[in-house]
C-alpha cells in the first residue's frame, strides 16, 4: 500500500521497507523475515546445538501474485471522486493489531455531512482550512477534498479542475499522520487518484500530535510546521 510497486517480489520485499516500519506492522524484524524466507544457521535453545533451517516458509508464487493483485485493486479503486464506486482499497485490508484501524467510508460520509451542517457553506469558501490531526486511512481528508472540489462556488472561482485541486491541496487541507507507515499510506491514497498530480504541493506531515495535545503545545507545533 505504501511502499514499492508491481516489481516487488518475495525476493526483493525486504529491500523496499525500512526495518522500523516492518517491525511495527509485522511484529518481526527484517532479519527474522529473511531467516524465515532464506533459512540459515541457528542455535537450539534447549541443547545449544547449532542447526540449519532451510527457510522457504513463504510460497513465492502466492506471495508475488498477491502483491500484484493488491496493487491492481489499489489502482482500480484509486479514483475516490468516482461516485459510482462503493468500495475503497481499505475494504481489502483486515483490521490490524496496531492502531491502524480504518474508519469505514459510510461513517466518514456522516462526519463530513455533520461538518457541513454545523458550518453551512464551509465547502464553498476557498479561504476555509481543514485539518485532520490524527490521520489513519485519510478517508476523512479525501471526503473533504471531494466536497470542496465538487462545490459549484469553487468551480466558479477555479474553473480548471487541476488548478482547483492544486488550490485545495496547497491552501485548504492539512493533516498529521502519527507514524511513518500511516504517513506513506495517507500520501499514497490521497494523491494516488491521478498520475498527473505527482508534483503537487501538500500540507501533510508525519507527526504524532497526541503528546503535543496533552502538553497544550499543539498550536505552537502547528505554527512551526505550517507557518
Amino acid at each position: 500500500m505504501a511502499y514499492g510497486n508491481d516489481t516487488v517480489t518475495l525476493a526483493t520485499f525486504d529491500a523496499v521497507i525500512p526495518n522500523p516500519v516492518f517491525l511495527e506492522v509485522t511484529s518481526i524484524t527484517l532479519d527474522q523475515f529473511r531467516f524465515l524466507r532464506d533459512g540459515g544457521k541457528y542455535k537450539d535453545a534447549e541443547t545449544g546445538e547449532e542447526k540449519e533451517f532451510a527457510g522457504n516458509l513463504f510460497d513465492p508464487v502466492v506471495f508475488d501474485d498477491s502483491v500484484k493483485e493488491f496493487l491492481r485493486l489499489k489502482k482500480k479503486l484509486a479514483d475516490y471522486f468516482d461516485e459510482k464506486s462503493i468500495e475503497d482499497i481499505f475494504d481489502y485490508i483486515p483490521p490490524q493489531k496496531t492502531n491502524q484501524i480504518f474508519t469505514p467510508k459510510t461513517m466518514v460520509k456522516k462526519m463530513v455531512d455533520m461538518l457541513e451542517t454545523e458550518n453551512p457553506g464551509c465547502f464553498d469558501d476557498p479561504g476555509k482550512t481543514f485539518i485532520d490531526l490524527y490521520m489513519k486511512s485519510c478517508i476523512y481528508i479525501t471526503g473533504i477534498v471531494k466536497r470542496l472540489y465538487q462545490s459549484e462556488r469553487m468551480k466558479e472561482q477555479f474553473p480548471d479542475p487541476k488548478e482547483r485541486l492544486r488550490h485545495i491541496f496547497e491552501k485548504q487541507v492539512y493533516g498529521l499522520a502519527p507514524t511513518e507507515i500511516i504517513y506513506h499510506i495517507a500520501l499514497s491514497y490521497i494523491l494516488g487518484f491521478n498520475e498527473g498530480m505527482e508534483d503537487i504541493k501538500h500540507n501533510f506531515r508525519q507527526l504524532d500530535a497526541l503528546p503535543y495535545a496533552k502538553e497544550g503545545t499543539l498550536q505552537e507545533k502547528l505554527d512551526e510546521l505550517f507557518g
